[in-house]
């Protein structure tokens, strides 16, 4: 089997940044880490395809948007860490289609409190590896998901436009898809209103009409930002509108949308059959789109040169 590298810089004294995953260690003292005593990072999600990563500028800006927002200092230029992804690619060999990890943290902290003063330099970890995320059948025959009881976190306490790595609210979501047997799960607001899901943002279609929860209540996906923009190239009226969860079953078509998930069809909520139960015409031709978005290579960065 191949070595997998990650890679890992901050505030420790290591000779190599980047690490064999089975074989390298780490010091202990990442144990006080920031983001390891209190969820207290930002991270992104990319994904590869044909050994390209695929829009990464636009990955990188939200990346520094959230270190900003949680006053954490980045350790290097744009430039630099996409120079790092790529490198950290051509180590692990990704010339198909795989994902990113990238994780920055506060930083090494210097006593167990939670204050932001108390770290010299933030943390940053890196996976690469070739990875399909969601199985074919999901495009094919679409998905089944829930309701969560679980809600969103209000704007007014943490801001949904900033991708932190505490994932609480959400992994809570998920346990209860777990216990449905649904591979994913719809998110309400606390005023009942859909915003997104656990992991991945949502649109609903309605005689025609492509609709999806406004930018104030969700975290503004990578891939989101590419399908409101790919229909008005396919002249496919989008809307951004707060709704409830009555829209969802009532709609003609549903679909989530994630790094991960790219374009998936959701054919079945809280046990009601979206239509006829099938994926959608304007899912399928939105799916194409999106597919020829990622085969552009305008649209990405070559690992390998």
């Amino acid at each position: 089997m191949a070595k997998e590298f990650v890679y890992f810089s901050g505030d420790y004294d290591i000779p190599d940044h980047f690490i064999d995953l089975e074989r390298g260690s780490l010091p202990a003292s990442f144990l006080i880490d920031s983001n390891s005593l209190y969820g207290d990072g930002t991270f992104e999600g990319i994904r590869i395809y044909n050994g390209r990563i695929f829009k990464l500028q636009e990955h990188l800006d939200r990346l520094w948007n959230s270190a900003a927002y949680l006053q954490i200092q980045m350790p290097c230029s744009k430039a630099e860490l996409a120079g790092t992804l790529c490198e950290l690619g051509r180590r692990n060999g990704i010339r198909g289609t795989g994902y990113i990890r990238l994780v920055v943290t506060r930083g090494r902290r210097l006593d167990l409190g939670i204050n932001t003063r108390k770290v010299r330099k933030s943390t940053v970890f890196i996976f690469a590896r070739e990875l399909q995320l969601y199985p074919k059948e999901f495009y094919e025959k679409g998905l089944s998901v829930i309701t969560a009881k679980t809600r969103r976190t209000p704007k007014n306490c943490v801001d949904p436009n900033i991708k932190t790595c505490n994932y609480i609210n959400n992994i809570m979501a998920v346990i209860e898809g777990n216990a449905a047997e649904a591979p994913e799960v719809i998110m309400l607001t606390v005023d009942g209103h859909v915003c997104e899901c656990s992991a991945d943002n949502i649109f609903y279609v309605k005689d025609g009409r492509v609709i999806t929860p406004p930018e104030e209540n969700i975290l503004v996906g990578v891939t989101r930002g590419t399908i409101i923009g790919l229909c008005a190239r396919l002249g496919i009226p989008c809307d951004e509108k707060t709704f409830g969860p009555e829209a969802i079953h009532a709609a003609d078509e549903v679909f989530l949308t994630g790094s991960g998930a790219e374009v998936a069809p959701i054919v079945k909520v809280d046990g009601r059959s979206i239509a006829d139960g099938k994926p959608g015409k304007i899912t399928k031709r939105i799916l194409g789109a999106f597919r020829g978005e990622v085969a552009d290579p305008r649209n990405s960065v070559p690992i390998f040169d």
